[in-house]
């Protein structure tokens, strides 16, 4: 069965708590996409200075002639909190204020006031405990939204932006940029290795206190593992060490998937996949530029290029990673995370 048929979750997106997570955010009204579509020039508004995609970001879309599958759309203004207690991210903000107006940004005082200059939203706070209040500012203004990783620093908070975006109807997409890396996405496809009976990934998983342990860097290697194995997962377990995470997650199906993420040294950002017709390396990243063409396909159509029952799903198994190192390395059940 190839990653790109559909896959029946293990998780019930629609009855998780009882809260009836909609699937709506990934398919909104014609009318919705056609008036995205025809509207010629977007100005984009950034959410946080406090990361470097914030940078990277503007100077790509802001590049003086940019390519077909990126013009039109153009970062006007940003408001530059933000993380206001984590040091890594605080610290930034004074020089990213400075290189940003390089490009013609504009910097405002308030949320509100972005939201007043701007047709849609990149929400790039590093610091996920935000997320949320952030967001509900711009879903209540109906700005379609990128919410760069982590969707949020808690499960329940990450299900209420979800919730959120269905209740107010507007469009959402949360990725990491690994997931568009070539030959992931070819594996993902099934053009590679045919398909996929199981994989090992791995990236840093350097630790920020404030959030579960895999949301803050390890976020990468884990939605890389999604990208090739799919939805389905059932159980995880979790063996921990002060330097190293490996985490082992079993699929419904039978298959097995590792995620490893280390702290110390030059780790990188890769893996292996394999398939009934061959093995194949995942990688290398190369650059933001992939992620950045979906997300203005995203804005152009309205269309997620991810759905909510797979970001969801990701976000469960690292809270239940989470949940297995508390206990020890008993495994966890995803379905008992929620």
């Amino acid at each position: 069965m190839l990653i790109n048929k559909p896959r029946r979750s293990f998780i019930k997106i629609t009855t998780l708590a009882g809260i009836g997570v909609g699937i709506g955010v990934n398919g909104y009204s014609v009318n919705t996409a056609q008036s995205l579509e025809m509207r010629q020039q977007q100005r984009i508004g950034i959410i946080g200075l406090d990361t470097s995609h914030s940078i990277e970001f503007t100077r790509i879309l802001n590049a003086p002639d940019p390519k077909p599958d990126l013009a039109g759309y153009r970062v006007v203004a940003a408001y530059p909190w933000g993380s206001r207690d984590i040091a890594s991210g605080f610290s930034r903000i004074p020089r990213y204020i400075e290189e940003v107006k390089i490009f013609g940004v504009k910097i405002v005082d308030s949320i509100t006031d972005l939201l007043t200059e701007v047709d849609v939203v990149l929400l790039e706070t590093n610091d996920g405990r935000l997320h949320l209040e952030q967001a509900l500012q711009v879903f209540k203004a109906g700005k379609p939204v990128f919410i760069d990783k982590p969707v949020a620093a808690s499960l329940s908070d990450v299900i209420a932006i979800y919730k959120a975006a269905d209740q107010y109807k507007v469009p959402l997409f949360s990725s990491s940029s690994v997931r568009y890396i070539q030959n992931v996405q070819d594996i993902r496809h099934g053009k590679s290795i045919g398909n996929v009976i199981g994989a090992n990934t791995y990236s840093p998983a350097h630790i920020e206190p404030s959030h579960p342990d895999l949301y803050w860097y390890g976020i990468h290697g884990v939605e890389l593992l999604f990208t090739v194995m799919g939805t389905g997962c059932k159980s995880v377990v979790r063996t921990c060490t002060d330097d190293t995470d490996m985490v082992i997650g079993v699929w419904e199906d039978g298959r097995v998937g590792c995620f490893r993420g280390g702290r110390t040294g030059n780790i990188g950002i890769g893996g292996t996949a394999f398939g009934d017709l061959g093995n194949k390396y995942l990688g290398p990243f190369e650059s933001y530029r992939a992620l950045m063409v979906k997300i203005i396909e995203f804005f152009r159509t309205g269309k997620a290029p991810v759905k909510s029952e797979e970001t969801l799903e990701i976000y469960a198994f690292m809270q239940a990673a989470e949940e297995s190192k508390r206990l020890g390395g008993t495994r966890v059940l995803l379905e008992s995370v929620f």
